[in-house]
């Protein structure tokens, strides 16, 4: 494809010229521009290299990708989605460089770093594939990661992967052995190659009251010309199944005057499209200045998208200004219609809430409501299935006219939360289809997930390094469900079986794959919430 994507780019930086001895530094998003290009997180991670003169930075997606040097020293890929890991083994490939680190020690291959979500969450099952992965909030940490490089860029390369692991949030996955109690058994220990190896790598945390914005806006874009500016980082609800919230834990808010208004408006010189980002943008404690400011005539012609919003911040004023400005609908997510069960998941929401919510977003203007909703969390019951039919079905009288739909996915565990040690519900696929029966045959849009996805998900987010066999044996029978339970099958006794990872619960003294990663809590809390989410489930019966 040619390069006339990059050409569509509205740049809000200023690169820089590179110097004579610039760090020639691949950075690739596994998959198409139109998706990399959407990331926030990926145009943030790039603007960040490009505005250093000490790095000349080539850019990377599975469709174009700019000059690429002969020599890369350094080759990062931001993974937003589990299943893109098939595009970086084909990225590595097409260059000739192994997927494998163990495979890369005779030639002169650049350090193969990654960052992004998935692999902070956990990064066992792609450790092998990885020479160096960046652990959290990437501001501070990537600066750290290549000013470290530099003082050991001549040095012999296990030198250079030593050296790196000194430095906080930079996980070398090499320098830590995993022993298992058996090959297909639990794990037994993780510890570090050599004393001088820190035992735990910290998640690392930006502090700051200036948070992202766009560093470029293109029509190329999945959102079309959209600028995107992050008004809150990770969420104050802590619901205990939610990765948003725990991982990235504190809650931070962006600084209105000092960091909102002004990105607002630098956007909206090449633009008229505005994207508010956050797990629970309507929490930011000015969000009322926030939206007095759009409200202003100067932006009657933007367009305004909003992401999820907290049900009982649904107000009609928040509905007419979003109405206002070419918003047709919002998204809530309420997990469930049982009052029950969000006390479990420490939803702090009553049914109540949900309908005002409902009857606000119709009197100012906005023509429906997207809720998201889970099956199969921990405590779950089929009369909870039955409450929140009841519930849809008592929205649809109150607000008629408000378009409702139901968009549900299956509870998956994550680490670094309280349900961590839960598997996936196996009645989950039989629930969905419940429900579906249950709404669609009143009238009501229902959009249920893939429950085999789920499981695709639940896989990855409780795996270990074993995993990566797998990995590598699904990518040639292609990503389906029965690509997976073929490989496993090819690998019987090399590692455990699906249910272990997917469905079982595990053990609270049992050791994580992700034992020594420090998230945010440490794990005495993390029990210390589940404690409580087990006590609830006997009061509320």
């Amino acid at each position: 494809m040619s390069d006339n994507l990059f050409n569509t780019e509205n740049l809000l930086f200023t690169p820089a010229i590179p110097e004579s001895n610039a760090i020639p530094i691949i950075f690739a998003f596994p998959n198409e521009y139109t998706v990399g290009i959407t990331s926030l997180g990926y145009q943030i991670v790039w603007a960040t290299l490009a505005m250093r003169s000490d790095l000349q930075v080539s850019r990377l997606f599975t469709d174009i990708n700019e000059p690429l040097p002969q020599q890369p020293e350094l080759f990062g890929f931001s993974l937003s989605w589990e299943l893109d890991y098939v595009n970086i083994f084909s990225i590595l490939e097409s260059l000739e460089i192994p997927i494998r680190t163990k495979n890369r020690s005779g030639k002169n291959y650049p350090i193969i770093f990654g960052g992004g979500p998935v692999l902070t969450a956990n990064p066992e099952p792609f450790a092998d594939f990885f020479d160096v992965i960046l652990l959290g909030d990437g501001e501070n940490l990537l600066a750290d990661f290549i000013d470290n490089y530099k003082t050991v860029r001549t040095a012999e390369k296990l030198e250079q992967l030593k050296h790196l692991a000194q430095v906080p949030g930079v996980y070398i996955p090499s320098l830590y052995e995993v022993i298992y109690e058996s090959n297909d058994g639990a794990i037994k220990s993780i510890e570090p190659i050599d004393k001088d190896i820190p035992p735990v790598v910290q998640k690392q945390t930006y502090r700051s009251n200036i948070l992202s914005a766009s560093t470029v806006v293109t029509e190329k874009a999945a959102w079309e010309n959209i600028f995107m500016v992050e008004v809150v980082r990770s969420c104050p609800e802590m619901c205990r199944f939610c990765l948003a919230s725990y991982l990235t834990l504190p809650f931070r808010t962006a600084s209105l005057e000092g960091s909102l208004i002004p990105a607002i408006e630098r956007g909206l010189t090449v633009t008229k499209r505005l994207g508010l980002l956050g797990a629970s943008v309507t929490q930011h404690p000015e969000f009322e200045s926030l939206l007095d400011y759009l409200s202003q005539a100067k932006y009657d012609d933007i367009r305004l998208s909003i992401a999820s919003v907290r049900t009982n911040t649904v107000t009609e004023k928040l509905a007419k200004i979003l109405a206002s400005r070419d918003t047709k609908s919002i998204t809530i997510a309420v997990e469930s219609g049982s009052d029950r069960l969000r006390k479990i998941i420490n939803k702090k929401l009553e049914n109540e809430e949900i309908i005002q919510a409902a009857i606000n977003a119709k009197l100012g203007g906005l023509k429906g409501i997207k809720f998201y909703g889970m099956v199969g969390l921990p405590g779950e019951e089929e009369e909870d299935l039955e409450v929140t039919v009841e519930m849809m079905l008592t929205l649809k009288k109150v607000v008629p006219g408000l378009r409702l739909s139901l968009g549900c996915s299956t509870f998956v565990p994550k680490s670094h939360t309280p349900f961590q040690w839960f598997g996936v519900n196996d009645k989950s696929e039989k629930r969905l289809k419940f429900l579906e029966k249950k709404l669609r045959s009143k009238g009501i849009d229902f959009r249920p997930e893939s429950y085999k996805w789920s499981v695709i998900q639940g896989l990855i987010s409780r795996g270990d390094r074993r995993l990566s066999y797998l990995l590598e044996l699904v990518r040639n029978y292609g990503d389906s469900l029965g690509s997976y339970k073929r490989a496993f099958k090819e690998l019987h006794g090399k590692l455990p079986e699906l249910d272990f990872y997917v469905f079982n619960n595990w053990e609270l003294e049992q050791t994580l794959p992700w034992n020594h990663i420090q998230g945010p809590l440490p794990v005495a809390t993390l029990k210390k919430h589940l404690a409580e989410a087990k006590e609830e489930v006997f009061r509320v019966r």
